[in-house]
């Protein structure tokens, strides 16, 4: 008979917790995850902290539950697909891509990178269907500066398999994202190349995903680019807004 491993009590009760919440349909509140999980209150509310913080829980402002966070989506990722997702943000890329004349890419968090699952270059789909999954480090792209802007966790995922990883520069053009609500890529990531990119958020705010256009840096100076990150903000906009009447049933 094999012998039982030793279990690592912290672990076990964060593990328990994330279930609770799953099994609550995704939402709980701290004192029944005590009770639930037969923790003490003090220790139950310093395990979803420290969750909280690395990004696999969250909460809503004026709201009492906790609810799964983006990190648990993040590393189902890593062997899952998003053809749901990216088929319902098709039409806005497409529509994204007309008015730019620029390509489109939608990216997801894949573990400490950034995957794209669609890609819309209505010049030359042929280059589009060959970048399709690609993952890329997201330290100095444009769209992985907008994950480690808004994904509780992802810089420390970052630095924890690339030590130094995010320099000063970077970690300044982080806040910067986090002020303006979208990045910038400057012939960083690739020489000749600008982009920006947006977030896309979820009904509870949650950072899902990046949407982001990229071209010759001669054709997307850097105002062109502001410019074209806000028609961007305004397509999303409207999109989230259509979601909600579909699951409302009425038109708002």
């Amino acid at each position: 008979m094999s012998k039982t491993p030793k279990l690592i009590q912290s672990i076990e009760r964060a593990v328990a917790l994330l279930e609770i919440i799953a099994q609550q349909g995704g939402a709980a509140r701290l004192r029944d995850l005590a009770v639930i999980s037969g923790l003490g209150k003090t220790t139950a509310h310093n395990i979803l902290q420290t969750l909280e913080q690395l990004g696999y829980v969250h909460r809503r402002l004026g709201d009492m539950n906790y609810y799964l966070g983006g990190r648990i989506l993040n590393l189902s990722r890593i062997v899952g697909n998003d053809y749901v997702f990216r088929d319902k943000m098709r039409p806005v890329l497409e529509q994204i891509a007309r008015e730019s004349g620029a390509t489109v890419y939608f990216a997801v968090p894949s573990g400490d990178k950034a995957a794209y699952v669609d890609i819309v270059d209505l010049k030359d789909p042929l280059f589009a269907a060959s970048r399709l999954h690609d993952r890329e480090k997201l330290e100095g792209s444009s769209v992985g500066l907008v994950f480690l802007a808004f994904v509780p966790g992802l810089g420390k995922r970052v630095l924890a398999t690339r030590a130094n990883a995010l320099s000063k520069n970077i970690l300044l053009e982080i806040e910067n994202v986090r002020v303006k609500g979208y990045a910038l890529d400057l012939e960083s990531y690739r020489p000749g190349i600008n982009a920006v990119a947006i977030p896309w958020r979820e009904s509870s705010g949650e950072v899902r995903s990046s949407i982001a256009l990229s071209g010759p840096a001669t054709e997307l100076p850097r105002q062109r680019l502001i410019q074209l990150a806000w028609m961007m903000m305004k397509h999303v906009a409207s999109a989230n807004l259509e979601g909600s009447r579909s699951v409302f049933g009425k038109t708002i």
